[in-house]
């Protein structure tokens, strides 16, 4: 399949940082992703929603499923020991967000001011998240080669992260071709669909290799236990950073293990705001402080310089 890169900008309030050799967002848009993290507790979820807003997230992000629909009755059937019973539908059931609770998140990020959405993983799901008039949507990992959830999605036009794990190269081209026939803007990201994921295995610079092949603005999804590759994945030029957060690590839950805690949360956000500051223009100059350590380390008088005073 031959795909012509077009240049397809994000409908983000991001801006990039200028004269560089590649694009690097000024403000890289950051995605607290919730999930089931929650564990069906709506208390715990408006936690988690503090915690994103208080660290200067962008917006927070769960998971929608049709029980009966994504899981087999066989598999609903199995035995599971969880805090809300001993089968798989009960610990599903126990951690699915209804009309009620997500009534109670829209308003409560509405007054927070931080944006939400989720991401659906299956066609009655999106139809019910469209009722709540979301800016973004969300293509899951493992949605992706869902033809009737990529096709719902987008059509409804919004900007769209699209994340890619666990995808092949061409997977990820006929997704991209059913959201450039609905005209629908999206930003890849790349991720590894693995919890955690082993810092060596996160392979950074595909998200470079996305961004040729469909001259796409790309963004990265992480697993990894670390702050590091996130900010390696902003200064490689991802407009939108996502990560799993939770308030506790040893918190029930096969999502835990892979999200940042709070205090790691607030040192990731910060440290993606400081990247401008850091990258700087790229213009070679003397600062001042240089020129006060210039006088007191270049003893020769000025005569003696390279460049004659």
């Amino acid at each position: 399949m031959n795909i012509i890169p077009v240049p397809s900008a994000a409908t983000l309030p991001v801006k990039l940082v200028p004269n560089l050799p590649w694009p690097i967002a000024e403000r890289v848009f950051v995605i607290a992703e919730i999930g089931i993290n929650h564990n069906g507790d709506l208390a715990v979820a408006k936690q988690l929603i503090d915690v994103a807003h208080a660290a200067g997230c962008d917006a927070v992000k769960f998971q929608k499923r049709t029980i009966d629909v994504v899981y087999s009755a066989e598999t609903l059937s199995q035995k599971r020991e969880s805090p809300w019973g001993s089968t798989q539908r009960e610990q599903k059931e126990g951690l699915e967000f209804g009309e009620a609770e997500y009534d109670a998140i829209d308003a409560y990020c509405r007054q927070l001011g931080i944006d939400w959405f989720a991401s659906a993983w299956d066609v009655g799901s999106q139809k019910f998240l469209s009722k709540y008039k979301l800016k973004y949507n969300k293509i899951a990992s493992a949605m992706l080669t869902n033809r009737g959830v990529v096709e719902a999605v987008a059509a409804e036009k919004k900007l769209t992260f699209l994340s890619t794990g666990m995808s092949t190269i061409h997977e990820v081209d006929a997704a991209v071709e059913i959201f450039r026939e609905h005209d629908c803007p999206f930003v890849l990201m790349h991720t590894v669909s693995t919890y955690p994921t082993a810092e060596n295995e996160l392979n950074l610079i595909a998200m470079e290799t996305l961004r040729r092949r469909y001259g796409a603005a790309v963004g990265y999804s992480g697993h990894e236990a670390s702050l590091e590759p996130s900010v390696l994945a902003a200064l490689l030029g991802a407009v939108a950073i996502e990560r799993h957060i939770t308030l506790d690590r040893t918190m029930y839950g096969s999502d835990q293990s892979a999200s940042l805690e709070p205090d790691e949360l607030n040192a990731l956000v910060a440290r993606m705001r400081a990247l401008p500051s850091l990258i700087g223009d790229g213009e070679k100059r003397v600062t001042e402080g240089e020129e006060a350590v210039a006088r007191k380390l270049r003893y020769w008088p000025a005569s003696d310089n390279i460049i004659a005073a």
